[in-house]
């Protein structure tokens, strides 16, 4: 299995590194040695690769900033996918790909599964579910992979700015109107080996779009408060006092781009078609702080 990984210096594409190490020959690429934003390069590269798997953890993900730079963020969320995809079709490879809970409307109160109707309501969400309508025309193999609200020990995410903000402020407000869960890039890696491997031996196996995210769910304000509890119960010494950090609603915290105030995402199909147990969402979190804050107790 000759595995072409896009995005390998990501928060995910670090994990995949890891994680399809054992499954074949990866050959790992990042910027600028392929560059997304540049739709017409895409498939040369591919063809000097001759992947049998394509994994693509690249994204434009600076969601407020799309808002002012559609154009570069649908070339590289929408066309760059569309070739990959293309490119997949035609030499009959597996293509496995990450995509967003951003392309749901963000409306009611259960967890979406995955033949809800979509409806983004930012432009990082838009040009994400062009990339997966691109993908499914093309004929492809594929396994589309939707998330939510992704951190890791490394990397800009919302675990690590919560860390780093305890350490710096008096006070910190966070949302705690909009419910999701947050997915370790780990776990994220772990599930695409786990696609792969099912691959490797059955090339009919499961297709199309899957849920991989944590189960249970919260708000932005709940995960701050678990990763603070967990720093505290560990003898990190945190600026911030413990109830000084205080919920917010959305509008209260107005930013560029609309977020969906239902992220929650049902994954009984992950976990029934490939086997794979979710876990509840703390498990990962309180192992990420745990090695966040090694070394930074009193």
């Amino acid at each position: 299995m000759r595995i072409l990984l896009l995005g390998s210096g990501g928060q995910v594409g670090h994990e995949l590194r890891r994680s399809l190490a054992l499954l074949g020959d990866v050959v790992a690429l990042d910027h600028p040695a392929i560059d997304l934003g540049q739709p017409a390069t895409v498939a040369g590269i591919l063809a000097k690769c001759s992947p049998t798997v394509i994994v693509n953890a690249a994204a434009y993900t600076a969601v407020d900033r799309a808002e002012q730079e559609p154009g570069l963020a649908h070339a590289v969320n929408a066309e760059s996918v569309e070739v990959l995809a293309g490119c997949a079709a035609a030499s009959g490879s597996l293509l496995v790909h990450f995509s967003t809970d951003y392309v749901y409307p963000g409306t009611g109160e259960r967890p979406w599964v995955e033949g809800d109707p979509t409806g983004p309501l930012n432009a990082y969400g838009r040009t994400k579910l062009a990339g997966d309508e691109a993908i499914a025309r093309s004929g492809c193999r594929h396994v589309i992979l939707r998330t939510s609200w992704v951190y890791a020990s490394r990397g800009e995410n919302f675990v690590r700015t919560i860390l780093r903000l305890a350490g710096e402020r008096d006070r910190l407000s966070v949302v705690d109107d909009q419910f999701g869960a947050p997915t370790a890039a780990s776990f994220l890696a772990d599930v695409a080996a786990r696609v792969l491997e099912r691959h490797r031996h059955d090339p009919n196996g499961p297709s199309g779009v899957f849920h991989a995210a944590p189960t249970g769910g919260t708000t932005w304000f709940g995960v701050a408060q678990a990763v603070l509890e967990r720093a505290r119960s560990r003898g990190v010494a945190l600026k911030l006092a413990q109830d000084a950090l205080v919920p917010c609603t959305t509008a209260e915290y107005p930013l560029p781009a609309a977020r969906p105030r239902n992220s929650r995402l049902d994954v009984d199909r992950l976990q029934r078609e490939f086997g794979i147990r979710c876990p509840d969402w703390r498990e990962d979190l309180h192992r990420i702080v745990d090695e966040l804050t090694e070394g930074a107790s009193t």
